[in-house]
């Protein structure tokens, strides 16, 4: 590194290897060196022109603060926390970031403590404890994560590593593709891009030798109950991601949400892959296979066979083939995140009770059968109050009279955000006949908003009553 110098050395890193190389071994000759020696025989600082330069390795692993800032300012790691299971889903609640910079050794200390801090208290499983019966992120298996990563990122792409904190899952982002295939992941035999730095990490302890660390986290979570973590190597982008999912394997609620689907024949590959893409928003066939376990072959049946039954959209082509979740899909998930028994959901507002007082129709009891309503839509609507209940109902009587569609459509957009879809399934009527007879004449009349009007053609855009609150402002 051109620069460089011993003074850019920092002396704490060098103390807390001598503190983690004793506890593996006391009577390791490397310890009986001086600390320029020590930095020698790790290859972490060569002699030049007479003077000490850091080498690479030696500025990762030993360098300041300062060193690093000057000498390669994107070396750093940040540790992102985002509301929310998707990222920067609401432009008003934006993320909240650490960002660290020092020796990989500090960090990956520091990192682990930043994120089981912000674990919800007492999931993180203390090591020692993994039963298949407990409910914690073995710690363990966090920090292989954490190690594979910082060990395996490359240097030369001017990135830093991204640790990101969603409410259902982490993701570790680093800087270059995984240098083994991904379907050899967990295989033994390691393929480190310095060897110098993998060497310390592996005489420290810090990290599982002979390349055991994915298979290591692989039975860590499964002997915890999780779903298993999944890992993507982009060429492309040349990045390397690693999910962990806060996730129980098909808990009780993952089956309750399962059986709305009336899918009786899906294998549990398939109800894995659901799951996941309701947590994640995507997958493919190597993510897949890392789920369940199957190969190729079994693994594109399987998705082939869930879009075909409209659960999830093939998007892609070639290697560059994946699914997300179809609009049906969409359409149960938001239903099961905003039902009223949910600490969110309030009781109507009194514009939303006067519109419903306005209609004057005469009660329809809320089990009479509507018609062109399956039982996915059944669960949409019996989310909704009883009194919104009964106008849904009567609209399969009334759906002429437009005054009657127009209040209908503002009482169920005062109560949630409906995207266009919602009110298709609601209303059993084309999406061009609701735009073009309600929602735009509706918008017009500033009587509906979008919710995301920045963005008018986003694919979540939904739409919400304008209130009297509203028009005061």
């Amino acid at each position: 590194m051109s620069g460089s110098s011993l003074a850019d050395v920092d002396e704490e890193a060098v103390t807390y290897y001598r503190r983690l190389r004793t506890l593996v071994n006391e009577q390791a000759e490397e310890l009986t060196y001086s600390d320029t020696e020590l930095l020698q025989a790790l290859g972490c600082v060569i002699k030049q022109s007479g003077d000490w330069k850091l080498t690479v390795a030696g500025l990762v692993l030993f360098g300041n603060k300062m060193a690093q800032r000057r000498l390669m300012p994107m070396m750093r790691v940040d540790y992102i926390r985002v509301p929310g299971n998707e990222w920067i889903a609401d432009p008003d609640n934006r993320f909240h970031s650490v960002d660290m910079r020092g020796s990989l050794l500090l960090i990956l200390q520091r990192l682990y403590a930043l994120i089981t801090d912000d674990l919800p208290k007492g999931f993180l499983l203390p090591e020692g404890e993994i039963q298949a019966k407990s409910t914690g992120l073995p710690g363990r298996a966090l920090r292989e994560a954490l190690v594979n990563a910082l060990m395996h990122r490359s240097f030369r792409v001017n990135q830093p590593l991204q640790v990101i904190r969603y409410g259902n899952r982490i993701e570790i982002m680093n800087p270059g593709y995984s240098l083994k295939a991904e379907e050899l992941l967990g295989e033994p035999g390691s393929m480190p891009r310095n060897t110098y730095i993998a060497t310390v990490f592996h005489e420290t302890n810090l990290a599982e030798t002979k390349g055991s660390g994915i298979r290591t986290m692989r039975r860590l979570l499964a002997d915890a109950g999780l779903s298993q973590p999944t890992f993507e190597s982009n060429h492309t982008a040349n990045q390397f991601t690693a999910r962990l999912l806060l996730h129980h394997f098909l808990s009780e609620d993952d089956l309750d949400w399962l059986a709305l689907l009336g899918q009786d024949a899906l294998t549990n590959g398939q109800k894995i892959a659901l799951i996941f893409v309701r947590e994640t928003g995507a997958i493919d066939n190597a993510t897949f296979r890392q789920l369940t376990g199957v190969d190729l072959m079994r693994a594109s049946t399987e998705l082939r066979q869930l879009r075909d039954n409209k659960l999830l959209e093939l998007k892609g082509k070639g290697r560059a083939t994946y699914y997300v979740a179809s609009d049906f899909l969409k359409l149960l998930s938001s239903s099961e995140n905003q039902r009223p028994g949910a600490a969110s959901v309030n009781a109507p507002d009194n514009d939303l009770i006067a519109l419903a007082v306005s209609v004057n129709a005469p009660a329809v009891s809320v089990n009479a059968p509507v018609v062109g309503v399956n039982a996915p839509d059944n669960y949409l609507l019996k989310e909704l109050p009883e009194f919104l209940q009964e106008m849904v109902q009567q609209y399969g009587r009334r759906n002429n009279d437009k005054e009657f569609t127009e209040k209908l459509i503002l009482a169920l957009c005062s109560y949630k955000s409906l995207t266009t879809s919602q009110l298709m399934v609601l209303l059993s009527r084309t999406e061009k006949y609701l735009l073009r007879q309600f929602i735009i004449p509706l918008r017009e009349a500033d009587k509906l908003v979008f919710t995301i009007p920045d963005m008018p053609r986003h694919p979540e855009q939904a739409y919400r009553t304008v209130l009297k609150e509203d028009l005061n402002d």
